[in-house]
């Protein structure tokens, strides 16, 4: 048994017959707006409504998160347990070395910092400047944007 809150595994046995209360899962897509120090707020577009998220709860895959960008937001009797960013962002590239000509016949990559302060692998080509795809769930570079 999981504890969606906390995280914790118990190994627990119940009887057949037992009866539980199902639980309810609200999910809602805030905005993203600023961090002040551990908290983060994010936005009700409906309501207007701000949402402060503690860090911890915020996922390695939160880095690829900027201002003003829609996450969806796991909540459990109104705490909130989970904060899924979009699978996909575009992003400008910061900073990276130039590009070089050599044997490019296999996949070469070199380290590239995109504008969140995230780094990720890209092909060679990419320049500083340039909008990349990224999918936030593996932190790969996808495409051009």
């Amino acid at each position: 048994m999981k504890n969606v809150i906390t995280g914790a595994v118990t190994e627990t046995s119940f009887n057949p017959t037992a009866k539980f209360e199902n639980a309810t899962v609200d999910r809602a897509t805030m905005e993203y707006l600023y961090n002040d120090g551990n908290l983060y707020y994010f936005m009700n577009p409906e309501t207007y409504e701000q949402e402060p998220v503690d860090g911890s709860i915020l996922g390695d895959n939160f880095k690829f998160v900027k201002e003003n960008m829609e996450c969806t937001i796991y909540s459990y009797k109104g705490k909130v347990f989970n904060v899924e960013p979009p699978f996909f962002v575009e992003l400008e590239v910061t900073e990276t070395d130039p590009g070089f000509a050599g044997n490019t016949a296999t996949n070469a990559t070199k380290p590239a910092t995109v504008e969140t302060g995230a780094e990720i692998k890209v092909p060679l080509f990419i320049e500083r400047g340039e909008r990349i795809k990224i999918d936030t769930r593996t932190g790969e570079y996808l495409s051009r944007a």
